[in-house]
């Protein structure tokens, strides 16, 4: 029994021993190996594939050099001192040269210790130049200052920026509510307008209505005066063609001798 333990025991160390002193190991796709020797930065770097280093001194250390992101959420100040939060999120990479001084000055962690700070830097930075009105209508301006501001913030410690989004702006309840009455009145201004536009067309169609009846009465009351026997003409068309029975002494309303000699 014991002489089992004792072999479990020796297999157990022996593959300790063996992973220690195994000098070959593989970098994957998208990574970079930043060689440590006696957990001293050397500044070699191994690409893609088999690595061959020197047991127990050497320790290689993965560092993944592939597209990332990074998403947060920044609360800051516009100009007219509106309290805005909002959801950013960069895509960035690590440059392959520069794996080893990352690593040598800042480890792994360099999303917190690097990439969120020059986050909030540049999101409070470049809210402030804007008021909350703005950041809306002036979207993607904002969304390219800030990715500038990070872009450089970022560059000098090898940190390349791919891309950079605003995911969400929002502001407190008290200015939605004021903006949300704001497009109700400009709504209102323009429903009125419209409508002024329309009386003001319908009240230019009965003038120019009005003087079309005006033109046509005094056309009619010109031809009249000129031309006595269109009166006639208007009376024979509103004659039912039956004379009164008494005319005395007066003459007729028309003048049938007139009318029969056409």
């Amino acid at each position: 029994m014991k002489k089992t333990i004792y072999i479990g025991l020796g297999i157990f160390a022996g593959l300790i021993l063996l992973s220690i002193a195994w000098p070959f190991g593989t970098i994957g796709a998208g990574e970079r190996g930043v060689l440590l020797r006696w957990n001293a930065v050397t500044g070699h770097v191994y690409g893609e594939g088999l690595f061959v280093r020197i047991p127990v001194s050497d320790r290689i250390i993965v560092m993944d050099v592939k597209v990332q992101k990074e998403q947060i959420e920044a609360t800051a100040a516009s100009k007219d001192l509106q309290s805005v939060s909002s959801i950013v999120a960069l895509n960035f990479h690590i440059s392959p040269d520069k794996v080893a001084n990352i690593y040598q000055d800042v480890g792994v962690e360099y999303k917190t210790r690097l990439i969120d700070p020059a986050l909030q830097e540049s999101v409070k930075a470049s809210t402030a130049k804007y008021t909350a009105e703005e950041l809306i209508t002036k979207r993607e301006q904002v969304r390219e200052e800030i990715r500038n501001h990070v872009k450089d913030k970022l560059a000098s410690r090898g940190i390349e920026v791919d891309d950079f989004n605003i995911v969400d702006f929002s502001f407190s309840r008290s200015f939605n509510e004021a903006i949300e009455a704001k497009v109700t009145a400009e709504q209102s201004a323009l429903a009125a307008k419209n409508k002024l536009e329309q009386i003001k067309f319908e009240a230019d169609q009965k003038i120019a209505e009005a003087r079309g009846k005006a033109e046509a009465m005094r056309v009619e009351s010109e031809a009249l005066k000129s031309n006595p026997q269109v009166l006639e003409l208007r009376a024979i068309e509103k004659w039912d063609g039956r004379l009164p029975t008494v005319t005395g002494g007066a003459t007729p309303f028309v003048n049938l001798q007139t009318i029969t000699s056409r």
